[in-house]
Parts: C-alpha cells; sequence; structure tokens
C-alpha cells in the first residue's frame, strides 16, 4: 500500500515507469522473431532398413519382429511405431521430452548393432533423428523448358538463396541424374558371374581416392572417374589366358537416365520444379519470406520466355494477418471502451483508464521477450483473448475513484489512492485465478504441451503489465483528472446524462427486481437450477458434440491419384476444334457415343453434315 502511495503522489515515477514499459516493448518487438508455430522439436529416431525383393510380410516377419523388441528395451523410448512394406522396414522410436537426441541416436545405433539375426540380403540399417522444420515458403519454377533446363534453374535458385543468408532450401520434382546397368539372370549364368561380382568391378572402377600434393595447389588423385555409359561399358570383369577379356557392355544394357521428368511436377502443360524453404532456429518467417521474393524478382528478370518463379504456401501471409488482426481488434476494442467509458466516466477518467490496453499489451511483449517467446500462432492468439481482460482492472479502479470523489467527497489524490487500495484485492484476486487457469496448461506434457506454452506465458505477463499498469501509474493519471469532476466541462456531456439515466434505472427497475428476487428466492433458485439441467440435458444428448479442435476451412485444395504399374494415359476425345480435341476425330466414330447430346455449338454448320453425323433411321411400315 506504501508503493501505491509513493507512486501515486510523485511527480514523474510513474512517467517514468510508463516510458520504460513503453519502450521495452517496442525494442523487444523488433527484437522478436515471426514464425507460423513454435519451435517444437520432435524427439525422433527413425531406423530404415531395405531388403530389395522381399515382401511386406517377409520384411515385417524378419526385420521388424527383431528389432522391435530390442528398441522397447533401450531407455527413454516413450513409443515405437513400425512400417512394412515392399522391400523396406521403417521404425519410428519417439523419446520423452528433454532427452538428449544425440546420446539417444547413439543407444538406438549401438542396439542395431548389436543385432546379429537380420536377413542376409538386407542392407545395414540407416540410422537417423528427426531434423526440426519450419516450411517458410515453397517456390515453384516452371516453364516451356526441358526438365534439365529447370533443373539447373533451380540449382542457381538454390545457390542465389544461400548467397543471400538462407541455408535451408530443398528441391523436389526431380530425380538425379544415375546409369543404370541391366544384366538378364541368362548372361550371369552363361559367364559364370554374380551381382556381387559385377557391383564390386564397377565399385573399384569408379572409384576414385586424394594421392597427395604436387606443390603450388595442385592435387593428385589415384583412380579415373567414369560417368558415360561407353566408359561404364569398358569396365572390364574378367580376362582369360588367351588374351580375351570379358567387359560389361558385352552381359549389359547400360542406359544413361538424366533428370527424371517422371518424378517432376507439371502446371498444366509445363514441367515444375518446387524448392522448400524452411526457417532455421533463430530465423525470422517473414524477413525470410521477403529475402526469398526479392531472390525469385531477381532471377525472373533473366530467364527465358514463359519461364516462371512464384511464391506458393507461403507462411509469412498467415502471420502478418493474424497480426493485423490482433492490431484491428486491439482498435475497435479501444474506440469501444473509449466509447463506453466516456458514456460513464469524465473524459480524462476515460482516456487514462483506455490507456492501459496499448501500454499492458506493448509492455508485454517485453516480457516474452525476456522468456524466450516468439510472434507464433499461439502468442498471437494469447494476445488477442488478453484485449478484453486488461481493461477490466482499469475500469473498476478508475470508476471507484470516480465514486469517491462524486458520492464521499473526498479529494482527488485521496480517492485514487483510496481506490487503488481498495479495488487491490478483489483486482489481484481475479487476476490471479485467470492466471491459475491458463497455468494448468503448463500440465499438458508432451509434444502437444509443447506446442501451446506460449498461451499460459503469454497471459501471465500480459496480465503482470496490466497489474503494474492499473496500481502504480493510473493512480497517478486519476490524480489529476480527477479535479475535473463536477466541473460540468461540455465534453462531459453525454456522461453527465447517462448517469442519470442509469441512477432512474437503478431506482425504477433494479431495486424492485432485487426485492422481487430476495422475496421469492427459492423459485428463482429452482429456475436456476432448471436452466443448468437444460443446457446439461443439451451436452449428455450429443447436440453438444465434444471436439478438441474445431476443423479450421482450409485455404487450399489437394488431390493424390494413384495409377497402377504400367497403366498408361488414355487420349480424351473431343467434339471439335472448339473444344481442343488433339487429334480431331471423325462425327461418324463419335457418333455412337455421343449423339445428340452435343451442345448445339458444336454440331456440324450445315444441314448435310448433321444429316452425315446422325442419320434418321427410316421406319418400317406396319401391314
Amino acid at each position: 500500500m506504501d508503493l501505491i502511495r509513493y507512486f501515486a503522489r510523485h511527480r514523474t515515477i510513474a512517467n517514468l515507469l510508463l516510458v520504460i514499459m513503453i519502450v521495452a516493448g517496442v525494442m523487444a518487438a523488433t527484437n522478436m522473431r515471426a514464425q507460423y508455430f513454435p519451435d517444437v522439436v520432435q524427439s525422433e529416431v527413425s531406423v530404415t532398413v531395405a531388403w530389395t525383393g522381399a515382401g511386406a510380410e517377409d520384411v515385417d516377419r524378419a526385420i521388424v519382429q527383431v528389432l522391435e523388441p530390442v528398441f522397447l528395451t533401450i531407455d527413454g523410448v516413450a513409443a515405437v511405431s513400425s512400417r512394412a512394406s515392399e522391400g523396406r522396414a521403417s521404425i519410428d522410436l519417439e523419446f520423452e521430452p528433454n532427452i538428449d537426441l544425440a546420446a539417444a541416436e547413439e543407444e538406438v545405433q549401438a542396439a542395431v548393432d548389436a543385432v546379429s539375426t537380420l536377413p542376409e540380403g538386407a542392407e545395414e540399417p540407416d540410422v537417423a533423428s528427426s531434423a526440426w522444420r519450419d516450411r517458410v515458403t515453397d517456390v515453384l519454377i516452371s516453364g516451356p523448358v526441358g526438365v534439365d533446363q529447370l533443373a539447373r534453374f533451380a540449382d542457381e535458385f538454390t545457390s542465389r538463396l544461400f548467397a543471400a543468408g538462407i541455408s535451408r532450401a530443398t528441391i523436389t520434382g526431380l530425380a538425379s541424374p544415375e546409369i543404370a546397368v541391366k544384366i538378364p539372370s541368362t548372361a550371369l549364368m552363361r559367364h559364370d558371374i554374380t551381382l556381387a561380382e559385377v557391383a564390386e568391378a564397377i565399385g573399384a572402377a569408379v572409384a576414385t581416392s586424394p594421392a597427395g600434393e604436387l606443390g603450388e595447389g595442385a592435387r593428385l588423385r589415384t583412380g579415373a572417374e567414369r560417368r558415360t555409359v561407353a566408359e561404364i561399358a569398358a569396365i572390364q570383369l574378367r580376362s582369360s589366358a588367351d588374351g580375351s577379356t570379358l567387359t560389361l557392355g558385352d552381359i549389359a544394357t547400360i542406359r544413361a537416365n538424366s533428370v527424371n521428368s517422371v518424378r517432376a511436377a507439371f502446371v498444366g502443360e509445363n514441367p515444375a520444379m518446387a524448392i522448400r524453404v524452411d526457417r532455421a532456429d533463430d530465423g525470422d518467417a517473414i524477413r525470410m519470406q521477403a529475402t526469398v521474393a526479392e531472390v525469385a524478382a531477381d532471377m525472373q528478370i533473366g530467364l527465358p520466355p514463359g519461364v516462371t518463379v512464384e511464391l506458393v504456401r507461403t507462411r509469412a501471409e498467415q502471420i502478418s494477418d493474424r497480426l493485423t488482426l490482433l492490431i484491428d481488434n486491439g482498435l475497435t476494442g479501444l474506440a469501444l471502451v473509449l466509447v463506453l467509458l466516456f458514456l460513464f466516466l469524465n473524459a480524462r477518467i476515460a482516456f487514462w483508464v483506455a490507456a492501459g490496453i496499448p501500454v499492458a499489451m506493448i509492455a508485454a511483449l517485453a516480457g516474452m521477450w525476456a522468456l524466450g517467446l516468439t510472434l507464433n500462432m499461439m502468442s498471437l492468439f494469447a494476445l488477442i483473448i488478453m484485449l478484453g481482460i486488461v481493461v477490466d482492472d482499469a475500469i473498476v479502479v478508475g470508476e471507484h475513484a470516480d465514486f469517491r470523489v462524486r458520492k464521499l467527497g473526498e479529494a482527488p489524490a485521496e480517492a485514487a489512492e483510496n481506490a487503488a487500495r481498495w479495488m487491490a484485492a478483489p483486482v489481484f484476486a481475479s487476476s490471479i485465478t485467470t492466471i491459475i487457469a491458463f497455468l494448468g496448461l503448463l500440465a499438458v506434457g508432451g509434444r502437444f504441451g509443447d506446442l501451446i506454452l506460449a498461451i499460459p506465458l503469454t497471459v501471465v505477463v500480459v496480465l503482470i503489465a496490466s497489474l503494474i499498469e492499473c496500481f502504480l501509474i493510473l493512480p497517478n493519471h486519476l490524480k489529476h483528472s480527477l479535479t475535473a469532476t463536477g466541473e460540468g466541462r461540455w465534453y462531459d456531456w453525454p456522461s453527465r446524462q447517462v448517469n442519470r439515466g442509469m441512477a432512474w434505472f437503478e431506482t425504477r427497475v433494479i431495486r424492485p427486481v432485487m426485492r422481487l428476487v430476495i422475496i421469492a428466492r427459492y423459485p428463482v433458485l429452482a429456475a436456476t437450477v432448471l436452466a443448468l439441467a437444460l443446457q446439461v440435458a443439451l451436452f449428455l444428448r450429443g447436440d453438444v458434440q465434444f471436439r478438441f479442435f474445431a476443423p479450421p476451412e482450409q485455404a487450399s485444395v489437394s488431390g493424390s491419384f494413384a495409377m497402377l504399374p504400367g497403366a498408361r494415359a488414355r487420349t480424351r476425345w473431343r467434339c471439335c476444334v472448339n473444344c481442343s480435341a488433339r487429334p480431331m476425330p471423325s462425327w461418324r466414330a463419335m457418333r455412337p457415343s455421343m449423339g445428340r447430346t452435343l451442345p448445339p455449338s458444336c454440331w456440324p454448320k450445315s444441314a448435310a453434315g448433321r444429316a452425315a453425323a446422325w442419320p434418321v433411321p427410316r421406319r418400317k411400315a406396319r401391314i
């Protein structure tokens, strides 16, 4: 209480604290990172085992059922999920939160190395920890050029991104160039050679290794890089005493595959390459997307006609929209509060009470930055729901101070201090109950608990900032604002009229109703219980369903189409040139399937043409 009195009577300390809170919030806002979701690191380790030619049942029996019991014995493993498919087994290990993922990966690798009962044809298990990724945007490069050319454009674009400071960019939509070697089984049996011997010969022929330095920056390497079909075909597999040799080209069909256009994406009839840009742990999504947009605009200038570089699946717009929503809601709430306060309080009190909204919200940004929070979907959601709560404390203190001046006749300074003292306990209790309610979210563990952690922390920071503004800054301003109470200023005319009407409403309506409620207290209690029972019945009958997350309307539609192996695309026939038929089918060929269902715009223009397309059948006369 002495602290409230000191801040209320000091000439500058309240204003100094106000400036410090605003400056700290503004500085924190410029340094806070903006992102879509909070940084949630998945504590998972994946183990992949390839077994070429094995069916899903064999993979499950020989690999999954062997490795799963071993992984369940590792300390810290919370769950194990496995998938057995044709030629591959994938096992995901989820560890408990706050575990050292690097040490967990080493334990998994040690457990895999200790297993010696895997099938002979299976490859070495691949153990990898999950990498944290947060998508910023996708970049789509498309145009009427070859897939090879698009791949070069994609490589150049990623190089420009790295030069601009963006280190996480992944190209999708194509496969790397490769040389395929196909050997018939009959050739292997005829020459008495195995695939393992062929693979060993190819590996030895194409491998190179450093062999020292010659001086002046020149380095020596042993071996020869064989990258063409002719060089691969000339690899010697066997030599005889008579000087004859067996080369790889004698028994195999060798084919060079460039970038795989089958796996490329398409925009209309043009192939496309997609580049996914992810945010690093310390990256800002809005700034990164702006950088990507600048790089795309610079690269677009030098591309051939028809080739475009555009940003899709952008996340920064959604973050900016949420920030805009926060600002709009804040300004709207501030305007409504000002209007209502001007109707019930004098103008000066209304102004300083309403000023508590932006001050508390701006100061809360400093606390969020100190706690390591960022501007993301969760923290912005918490800020939006707190807009209607932070102003309540200031309204209670301001209205009580005005009451003490008008009704009790206290001096402005005394009324401001007494109002803060009298309202300290209820306002503090109200804030504490809200804080306790939101702090319950901290008990939610796991990945989802880490995702919503920003909500309770943001609420706590905002309420603390609101309490500081309400009891340390507001009383000093109320002391000066209450001096104009009762002077009949022109801008206080709306509040005088509303207060006169409220006095009439209190005397003629509220008091008689309260008297009736007290007299008929038992019927009122029964009506209250009945209303509560009706609400519970709606939930028990299932009229009001429980859903943890309401499904929001998506901004995009995606579809997936799967084709059987060896399926071919069917030619789509159209009815005419206007319908882009390629090639143009004959009318007689189309008539049995389409007939007169064609629109009039697609009919033959002449009567003779229509008669030829759809001949009228003749009827036989009945005798």
